[in-house]
């Protein structure tokens, strides 16, 4: 801490000392009092953002630090798939996604490939390595140490090199995200840089944005992990939710709709949701009407969602919408309508 202190304080009497005698090109880029080290948020932030991501394969590794390399052999709920290219995630992807109501089960051949955050190449011999590195990515992401995805840099872009009087020593024109994290790793204690904004940057929901400085850059960040929390959150509810509907029967415990509960209008019916995505609706009443088939399916953004669709022109078709999961617990779900704040529902397990 007192070293940090000493090279502020050294640098504040660099930026008055020198500023008087700068030329007008050296003014702009030759002193800058905003420079930063090794070990400054600036220096985190984008050796964060410069990681190599390896959330692509989540689902098949459940390891958002390291990123699978092929080819492999996998056994997927007891199935075995060659993995020959990425490509071939798709595979696994529908092997998993088969059912919604089993508990999936990933076995890897090992040995196996992967590249880590650090962009090496290491081989995991065995299962024991393999939890061992899904232990460290835990590690790394409870202390804010793995890699940003949700911020992607537009390259080229300039970074300038300064020495401890805040002199400018050079620059570095930057074109991928390996090079900036070898140079953000590669930089000694007492090497001083600053980025030359703006920079440009796609974020996850695909807007582009300016970044004109080292503040706007954290708040990027800090906003996008933000949003990135709770999307997980709500992907953690979409399959919490998915598990109590798959399989069960329900009715209809209100649905209210223009100010009035018209769950009465659906007495008469239960709901199957089977676990391959279809929904049925049976008169439980009259057993001589046809059962009307639907569909559903529980997905997320920052919130939870079940879709519903009967098509048009059936005896349950008002249940067709985008619903948001308000509450859930084994026996009961509440949605609201994503239109319309004011069109509730609740399924009722039987």
């Amino acid at each position: 801490m007192k070293t940090l202190k000493l090279i502020t304080v050294i640098a504040l009497i660099a930026v008055f000392g020198f500023t008087s005698c700068q030329s007008e090109e050296s003014s702009e880029v030759g002193t800058n009092p905003n420079a930063n080290s090794a070990a400054s948020p600036t220096a985190s932030n984008y050796k964060r953002a410069a990681m190599n991501d390896g959330s692509n394969d989540d689902f098949l590794d459940g390891n958002s630090c390291t990123e699978l390399l092929f080819p492999l052999t996998a056994a997927i709920n007891g199935q075995r798939i060659v993995l020959v290219t990425s490509q071939d995630l798709s595979l696994a992807l529908n092997t998993i996604g088969k059912f919604n109501d089993d508990s999936d089960t990933v076995t890897f051949n090992f040995p196996i490939n992967v590249r880590t955050s650090s962009y090496s190449t290491i081989v995991v011999s065995n299962q024991s390595d393999f939890d061992a590195l899904q232990k460290d990515c835990e590690r790394a992401e409870a202390s804010g140490e793995d890699a940003v995805s949700c911020v992607t840099i537009n390259f080229p872009m300039t970074i300038l090199t300064y020495n401890i009087r805040l002199e400018q020593t050079g620059s570095v024109v930057i074109q991928s995200e390996k090079q900036l994290y070898v140079f953000i790793t590669d930089l000694e204690s007492d090497a001083l840089f600053s980025v030359d904004y703006p920079v440009s940057a796609v974020l996850s929901n695909g807007s582009v944005l300016e970044i004109n400085s080292d503040a706007d850059f954290q708040n990027a960040i800090s906003e996008c992990t933000q949003t990135e929390d709770e999307e997980d959150e709500a992907a953690d509810t979409a399959t919490e939710v998915e598990a109590v509907l798959s399989g069960a029967t329900f009715q209809v415990e209100t649905f209210v709709t223009g100010g009035a509960d018209t769950a009465s209008d659906y007495a008469d019916y239960i709901f199957e949701f089977t676990n391959d995505l279809e929904l049925i609706a049976k008169n439980n009443v009259n057993i001589a009407l046809v059962d009307i088939s639907g569909t559903y399916e529980v997905s997320s953004e920052t919130t939870a969602f079940l879709n519903i669709n009967f098509g048009s022109n059936t005896a349950v078709s008002a249940l067709n919408n985008d619903w948001i999961v308000n509450t859930y617990s084994n026996t009961l779900v509440t949605f609201t309508s994503k239109t319309d704040a004011s069109v509730t529902l609740a399924f009722q397990k039987i």
